[in-house]
């Protein structure tokens, strides 16, 4: 048992870091983004385009890692499955 609470654990703390790597890059991209729209085209802002859909990604990311907890999937499972047995 205890080595399937690790392995939990383990993908957790994998998860969380995908999205911290996930938030850099959308920072770093972002700021290259702008700094190459303000030197080239500073009276069009096109990389808010980009920000922007990007940024919906970035927060989907952060509600499945951080929001969506497991207690709420696992409680939907273990429902699922009292149904199946009932029928």
């Amino acid at each position: 048992m205890s080595e399937y609470i690790y392995e939990k654990a383990e993908k957790r703390a994998n998860e969380k870091i995908d999205f911290f790597k996930h938030l850099y890059s959308y920072l770093v991209v972002n700021f290259i983004l702008f700094a190459l729209n303000f030197l080239t085209s500073p009276n069009d802002w096109w990389f808010m385009w980009v920000s922007f859909f990007w940024g919906i990604g970035l927060f989907s990311h952060f509600v499945r890692v951080f929001i969506i907890d497991d207690k709420l999937l696992k409680s939907y499972r273990e429902r699922r499955v009292e149904k199946e047995v009932e029928l």
